[in-house]
């Protein structure tokens, strides 16, 4: 059996290459990956990593707004479900020491050059909370003036005040949520949003000055079809929006229990989910999209798309970014911030993040301590996912390695089976994944994972690669 995913760039994919290259891995938000986070690294771990930041290098700060008023039978987030709104006023005051703990902790006061409001749903606070939490946070960490403001945005509870005060605030990228607009798919997992509503709440959003709008679509959710997911493609393209994001379905039940409610009949799989992909990227290809790193696409003029044709593309725990800012903090539960050589993640249950902190406490969970090897990995497989190259020459220059030899087994397995399936071009000192091989990009860089050779190969840690 055979799927021609896109004429013009890539070649048919068979079922026994798919059956081959699917398999639990990771996505790589960060390496080492979270599963290898420990609670060894204490909240003293943390204070010495803040007392190394760089005064004079600017930083990267993520807020976690975990709150929704209901939890989608989907959702991978780490989110609280709950209509008790005191509970979320408290958490933002919360917030607010745990910023004020981790500035004491610094040489000075960094300067911002990413920052992002993620969820859950941040536009589940009202207005005036979301400009009070922002007026605190700044006071400690002031955003430069061309520093990137983002926020996640429900269009189901978003409201054009929120956007108003958003707006008014300096935000100047949004990212909206819709995941798919068929009915029978929503009403499969119990996100119900109303099409008309959301291009009234995008426009309004473009008439306000928000030049930069993101749109985020799943891929693999149960009941998908290609008829019903080309009506999702083709209405958010009407839109125009700059930039979209085609996440894969993570179907991980035995981490996120409230998924066992989904049918796992209904799921589209192997190359019935590769299809819908397919669709994705002939769609937006189609119309003038470049395609970034694994999942993404952007308009040829946007940063990003600029930034991957010049392959200066970098990720952290927020996305696909053009700052490549050395330290990113976390704050919020769950939050993962990486520190001076190490990832430090707060505590995931609101009592412990609560008690921590009245107790005058980072409320640190676990975390890790890179080790040099870690690092020189961590940017092979970073410079993978972003850029699709790896050059050898600067690799060895930047590590003082031989690329060659400090890769050896993982060279010798990619120019096997990797190379004869179309997925690679290797050569004396650089290697690219081919069209075909960025489909299949979790698995190029789970060559250069470490840990991953010591767990299991069905160990249930991960999604599937496709």
């Amino acid at each position: 059996m055979r799927m021609d995913l896109q004429a013009d760039t890539f070649s048919s994919i068979t079922a026994e290459l798919l059956q081959r290259y699917d398999r639990p891995g990771p996505r790589y938000t960060s390496y080492p990956t979270a599963v290898e986070f420990h609670a060894g690294f204490t909240a003293a771990d943390y204070a010495d990593r803040l007392l190394r930041v760089p005064a004079d290098r600017p930083i990267s700060l993520y807020i976690h707004l975990p709150f929704c008023e209901r939890r989608c039978t989907f959702c991978g987030c780490n989110v609280v479900a709950t209509r008790r709104r005191e509970i979320a006023v408290r958490y933002l005051d919360y917030l607010a020491r745990e910023l004020d703990l981790i500035a004491a902790r610094l040489p000075a006061d960094p300067p911002v050059i990413q920052f992002h409001l993620g969820g859950g749903t941040p536009t589940y606070f009202a207005p005036s909370e979301l400009e009070a939490l922002c007026r605190r946070a700044w006071a400690r960490f002031a955003p430069l003036s061309q520093a990137e403001l983002a926020v996640e945005v429900d269009p189901r509870v978003t409201t054009p005040e929120h956007v108003d005060c958003l707006r008014e605030l300096g935000f100047n990228r949004l990212s909206l949520g819709v995941q798919d607009f068929a009915p029978d798919v929503q009403a499969a997992i119990g996100r119900h949003q109303d099409e008309a509503a959301t291009a009234t709440l995008f426009a309004y959003c473009r008439a306000r000055g928000f030049a930069s709008i993101n749109i985020d679509l799943i891929y693999g959710l149960p009941r998908q079809n290609s008829t019903s997911f080309q009506r999702t493609l083709d209405a958010v393209l009407a839109l125009h929006p700059e930039r979209v994001a085609v996440y894969s379905f993570a179907y991980v039940p035995w981490v996120k229990a409230h998924q066992k409610r989904l049918d796992p009949a209904s799921l589209p799989r192997g190359l019935a989910k590769l299809q819908l992909m397919a669709q994705a990227m002939r769609a937006f290809r189609g119309a003038g999209y470049e395609q970034i790193g694994m999942d993404h696409f952007a308009l040829p003029e946007d940063e990003l798309a600029v930034a991957r044709g010049e392959h200066r593309l970098y990720r952290n725990f927020m996305g696909y970014t053009v700052h490549r800012a050395e330290t990113m903090i976390g704050a919020g539960i769950t939050a993962i911030g990486d520190v001076a050589g190490a990832y430090v993640q707060n505590r995931r249950k609101l009592s412990a993040y609560f008690g921590d902190l009245d107790a005058g406490r980072l409320p640190v969970e676990r975390g890790f301590a890179l080790s040099l090897d870690d690092q020189i990995r961590r940017h092979v497989i970073t410079e993978l996912m972003c850029n699709g190259i790896l050059r050898f020459p600067a690799i060895e220059e930047q590590f003082g390695i031989c690329f060659r030899e400090y890769f050896a087994r993982e060279l010798a397995e990619l120019a096997g089976a990797f190379a004869a399936d179309g997925l690679l071009e290797l050569d004396e000192d650089r290697l690219q994944a081919t069209d075909r091989g960025r489909l299949f990009i979790r698995n190029l860089c789970m060559c250069f994972d470490r840990y991953l050779r010591d767990q299991p190969p069905d160990a249930p840690a991960f999604s599937r690669t496709v």
